[in-house]
């Protein structure tokens, strides 16, 4: 009898779990190739393809929603979505967002050059008198963000920043170097633009969570099942059909907005 009554305990306990409810949540995020974005009106993209599949070792379908990252961190903080998908951890976060453990990526920011008009640039300080392209609503990092050496010129799309450098319109622009690099592919600029090898900033980026009853177990679950998808072959599997030839790299650069962002 008390067998019976610890087992029918644990199946009460396992049917009121939050993980184990047939759970739907809205995942938003900017359009990030090679990371996540849109083809043919579908979500595609390492992170997307990463974090889906973490979803669904969980039972949790997933809606997957895109918008200008601003509006993303905002909607997260309004509770009118459930998650960001590739945000750093901020302090200025903690009241409304969680994060996993296990983050998605490592943040690399670079600065890209157009060839016809190069720079010499190893610090911030190299960047005196040029002006930057940048995204809207993206954190580079105190130093970047607060320097007054350099003009920042912000633009509405990645694309749309990489065409105002092949114009000669910026001097240079900040983006990440995987994204730089795949859009650079994508946009035939390979040989017109490159990356400079300083590193702006890195840090990890994540999966944010808004903060709601139940979600930290949430947050545990998905940390742990990252954690354990990226030692399958099926992860480097993923890693490497996006160009990426060391699966450990998953631990890139963020669209972090200014919200100071």
């Amino acid at each position: 009898m008390r067998i019976f009554l610890t087992l029918f305990g644990i199946l009460l306990l396992t049917c009121l779990s939050p993980l184990a409810q047939a759970e739907r949540l809205r995942i938003v995020s900017d359009d990030w190739a090679p990371y996540i974005y849109q083809e043919n009106g579908q979500p595609r993209g390492l992170h997307y393809e990463v974090a889906n599949e973490v979803f669904k070792r969980l039972h949790i379908d997933v809606e997957w929603g895109f918008m200008p990252w601003k509006r993303c961190l905002a909607v997260v903080e309004q509770g009118q979505a459930d998650g960001i998908l590739g945000v750093f951890k901020l302090a200025s976060r903690e009241p409304f967002m969680l994060y996993p453990e296990e983050p998605l990526s490592q943040v690399e920011f670079v600065l890209f050059q157009a060839l016809a008009r190069p720079h010499s640039v190893t610090t911030l300080q190299d960047l005196s008198g040029l002006t930057v392209g940048t995204s809207s609503g993206y954190d580079y990092g105190t130093a970047f963000d607060t320097a007054a050496n350099f003009r920042r010129e912000s633009a509405p799309t990645h694309v749309a920043n990489l065409g105002k450098l092949a114009l000669g319109r910026v001097d240079l622009v900040v983006t990440d170097l995987h994204v730089g690099r795949y859009l650079l592919q994508r946009l035939g600029l390979e040989q017109q633009i490159e990356a400079l090898p300083t590193v702006i900033n890195d840090m990890p980026q994540y999966l944010g969570l808004a903060r709601k009853p139940g979600r930290q177990d949430l947050v545990e679950a998905f940390s742990e099942t990252l954690r354990a998808f990226k030692r399958e072959p099926a992860y480097a599997n993923i890693m490497s059909r996006y160009g990426e030839q060391n699966p450990s790299l998953a631990t890139t650069v963020e669209q972090q907005g200014v919200s100071t962002h």
